[in-house]
């Protein structure tokens, strides 16, 4: 072991297991007082957890990591199946419990859901506008024509779809959301919108909305690694060079815009009394975003993005892990929306998701659940 992540690798892999047994077969989201909460299964961060867990699973081979994998998933089918309720985040729930489990295992049922859920997220798209629409008027009144950066790692659901099944369709829908995206969310300077708004019945774009972030004009940080982090994968899939050169000027927005320690506020716009925010989920997908990225270069570009990427999760494994045995998740400070929400500065499941990811990638690993 001469590498720092490598240790940072083993104590995540012993971690997942042993709080595994708590956890179990549950949805956790936020840490609360050390110990992870459970959400509903219908809840978009269902996925977070079976992924984690087979990440574990690929390196420890342990049955009772796959029980509880496999129970997560198949919990998500009275969801699936119910179609009701259903959102644009079914990438995010079934890519990493279903997907995860055909790649690995090459489970029948598991691709067919993982296809009926890449059905669901193709039905959401409106080709006046081009693009897949996110939430329900349940979720937010009269919101058919909003789009968000989020759905960027949504789409890969549709790529693996379309190769899967040898039929186009689902990647001419993630290409034409993907475009829309590049045209309409990503400004001059590589911040990002979180939300766009259309008019559904005739796609005409009406404006932007802050959403997540602190107003329509500011750059929400988790808005900026969706971004990078889909629109790598998109090129994985489509080898358009457009998607890398959005991924870049994305990528050098978040890179220039990154405190001393590389783990950003929760938007980097936000007023000065509004920045006790850190998001650790930020940095922990943007990080495992920009290793995708190096994937497709060389050189000094590669070596460049490469050497961000690390010193992100350095920092987050030094500065923010949580080692001891009073918190349950592996790192802190994640904020899930803080114009709404109570959990800011909190650990939250798709920050340790991404983290591990991003060690996995350090250490060689190049196959995608994505």
């Amino acid at each position: 072991m001469n590498k720092w992540y490598d240790e940072a690798w083993e104590q995540s892999i012993k971690k997942v297991s042993q709080i595994s047994h708590r956890i179990k077969d549950t949805f956790p989201h936020v840490s609360i007082e050390g110990q992870y909460n459970s959400e509903r299964s219908g809840f978009w961060t269902a996925g977070f957890w079976p992924g984690l867990l087979w990440l574990n699973y690929k390196e420890t081979q342990d049955e009772n990591i796959k029980k509880y994998a496999v129970s997560c998933e198949s919990q998500l089918d009275k969801d699936l199946h119910n179609f009701i309720g259903i959102h644009h985040d079914v990438g995010f729930m079934w890519i990493l419990s279903s997907v995860a489990h055909y790649k690995l295992l090459k489970d029948e049922e598991s691709r067919k859901r993982g296809l009926i859920a890449a059905s669901h997220l193709a039905g959401r798209f409106n080709i006046k506008g081009n693009y897949i629409r996110a939430w329900t008027d349940k979720v937010y009144a009269d919101s058919q024509g909003w789009a968000i950066i989020d759905c960027m790692m949504n789409v890969p659901l549709l790529y693996w779809a379309s190769e899967e099944l040898n039929d186009p369709r689902f990647k001419h829908i993630a290409m034409a959301h993907t475009e829309t995206v590049m045209n309409e969310f990503i400004r001059n300077d590589g911040s990002v919108h979180h939300i766009v708004c259309f008019d559904p019945k005739s796609g005409e774009r009406v404006g932007a909305l802050g959403g997540q972030g602190y107003s329509e004009e500011s750059a929400w940080a988790r808005g900026a690694a969706w971004a990078i982090y889909g629109l790598s994968i998109g090129y994985g899939y489509t080898r358009d060079k457009r998607y890398l050169d959005k991924a870049k000027q994305v990528a050098h927005f978040f890179i220039a815009n990154l405190p001393e320690d590389k783990v950003p506020c929760w938007d980097f716009r936000a007023p000065k009394e509004q920045r006790d925010g850190k998001d650790s989920s930020a940095a922990a997908c943007a990080a495992s975003g920009l290793l995708e990225l190096c994937k497709y270069l060389d050189g000094v570009e590669k070596d460049f993005y490469h050497e961000k990427a690390e010193q992100i999760i350095h920092s987050l494994y030094k500065n923010y892990g949580a080692w001891g045995n009073d918190e349950e998740a592996l790192i802190t400070m994640g904020t899930v929306n803080y114009t709404r929400s109570k959990y800011v500065n909190t650990p939250i499941i798709y920050g340790d998701y991404f983290f591990v990811e991003a060690l996995s990638k350090l250490k060689g690993e190049e196959e995608l659940f994505w």
